[in-house]
């Protein structure tokens, strides 16, 4: 199979690509061939047609797709748990989806199918959502939303159950600059969607937003976001819109009950708050949250929520003014500390980077901005979280930790000559671990994960590398809880190791 043979070549790697189709899309291609990558399709909505099941797969290639309309995946469109389908771009190129002849209203990509996988695609410009999500148990990963006319991504329509990685949504402005948040689980949105890693900036609206109407009572989970610059529009003026940085529910008639959790976010220069509630009654939970230089509150939580929720405040650190926490259950946040927090305790507050490219897999960029300096007193202050890694005694407040998995591995890796592949850290680990290898000489270097089944779930490296050492994070959010196998294979060495994904 001619199809097959490609994605081998190129490392791309699907669970169930071998019992499935693929197609593929290209700019210079037409919906008159037939799919293939030697006579490939010109629109997704052509392959989105060609009797799409479980475990099939939609290629697109890099370049620039100027659409005029919505390009949907129906509900009778998808995989199922076991057996996903696919709408991946093409490896080592960006497919960008440009809706700008598009009429004012209409929405981008309209995903109302179950169990998609969607990763690698720049979208545009859409005279609505950039992203809009009704189906379920999808997952949208390393994409970017932006210059919308609504929010750029928008869970609604009962969404439940879907994960949003490592995606970008900014410079979205509606016409009343009130509408266009970066990520939207709002309104009508069902239960247990999660978002990870995550950064939302300069949309005019709220960075991340949860207001419902009329659902009630669902649960959220945001874990390593950033939110920033909300408010704002693209050309740095101030908008019109709320521009809060987390806007933790809300509904018309101040009664609903958005049961939100925030893990290790980070919420800075926003216009308004930094982490805000918006008169949700649910239950809100912040664990290991940065706020800093937010314009109206870092933290504003002033009304009682609804008997039997809890606003729960642990190891959250701010820069500033508090702000305002209402009947909250507070354990080790920083203004609780005998010690103020000053300049003298991050290693930077300069913003450089934090708008940078992603890392190759799609993880967030390194910066400085708002990491602890080794001594200072917010190190090791923190109270444990049952299943949240740690460095040292306990853990850091704030949402970066210091000594990161990064520290040990190095130290590990620094030891040793010649091939050499590390124990991933942390170990057990939820949703990333580290994977650190070396390389003596250079050469061709596969890095690949199996499950225990010994079938391929992943490839992390297949290309040429020099003499070195490389530090990889593996990202297992779309996995299932388990046991896998990481293998490293050059021409002159071979080993495999052992890691357990614990969810």
């Amino acid at each position: 199979m001619k199809y097959l043979c490609y994605l081998i070549l190129f490392g791309f790697l699907f669970v169930s690509v071998l019992n499935g189709k693929t197609l593929y899309v290209s700019t210079t291609g037409s919906d008159t061939l037939n799919g293939t990558i030697d006579q490939p399709f010109n629109t997704i909505t052509k392959a989105l047609a060609s009797s799409i099941v479980p475990g099939d797969s939609i290629i697109v290639r890099g370049g620039v797709y100027t659409l005029k309309s919505t390009i949907t995946i129906n509900t009778n469109v998808g995989g199922k748990q076991d057996t996903l389908c696919y709408l991946l771009a093409y490896p080592g190129e960006r497919p960008f989806l440009d809706f700008s002849t598009e009429a004012y209203g209409s929405k981008g990509l309209q995903v109302k199918g179950k169990y998609w996988y969607i990763k690698g695609f720049d979208i545009a410009s859409a005279g609505d959502n950039g992203i809009y999500i009704s189906g379920s148990f999808n997952i949208v990963e390393f994409c970017t939303v932006s210059k919308n006319q609504d929010s750029g991504m928008q869970l609604s329509g009962g969404a439940n159950n879907n994960k949003i990685i490592n995606c970008d949504s900014f410079f979205n402005q509606d016409p009343s600059e009130g509408n266009s948040d970066g990520f939207s689980p709002k309104l009508d949105v069902g239960n247990n969607n999660y978002f990870y890693g995550c950064r939302s900036w300069q949309n005019t609206d709220d960075g991340f937003d949860g207001y419902l109407r009329p659902s009630n009572n669902i649960n959220t989970t945001l874990d390593n976001c950033w939110s920033f610059m909300n408010g704002y529009r693209r050309d740095w003026t101030l908008s019109t819109g709320n521009g809060n940085g987390f806007k933790m529910g809300g509904s018309d008639n101040k009664l609903l009950e958005h049961n939100f959790t925030l893990y290790n976010c980070l919420s800075f220069d926003n216009k308004s708050k930094g982490f805000d509630q918006n008169n949700n009654k649910g239950s809100i939970t912040l664990i290991n949250c940065t706020g800093y230089r937010n314009g109206a509150k870092n933290y504003s939580v002033i009304t009682a929520l609804d008997s039997g929720k809890v606003l729960t405040v642990t190891n959250c650190l701010v820069y500033g003014p508090m702000g305002t926490l209402v009947l909250a259950v507070l354990t080790t946040d920083s203004w609780m500390l005998p010690d103020s927090v000053t300049n003298s305790d991050f290693v930077s507050i300069d913003t450089a980077g934090v708008r940078g490219p992603r890392k190759s897999d799609g993880s967030l960029p390194d910066v400085a901005f708002m990491h602890l300096n080794n001594g200072t007193h917010l190190v090791n202050s923190g109270t444990i979280i049952p299943g949240r890694p740690y460095n040292g005694k306990a853990p850091d407040l704030g949402c970066f930790e210091t000594n990161d998995t990064l520290t040990s591995i190095k130290t590990e890796v620094n030891h040793k000559v010649g091939y050499y592949l590390s124990n991933n850290y942390p170990n057990p680990f939820n949703p990333s671990t580290i994977i650190a290898y070396q390389v003596p000489v250079s050469g061709h270097v596969t890095l690949t994960v199996f499950n225990a089944l010994g079938k391929k779930v992943e490839t992390l490296v297949n290309e040429e590398k020099n003499e070195g050492t490389y530090y990889i994070n593996f990202n297992a959010v779309h996995l299932a809880s388990g046991i896998y196998f990481y293998n490293l294979k050059t021409d002159n060495y071979a080993q495999t190791k052992k890691m357990i994904l614990l969810k």
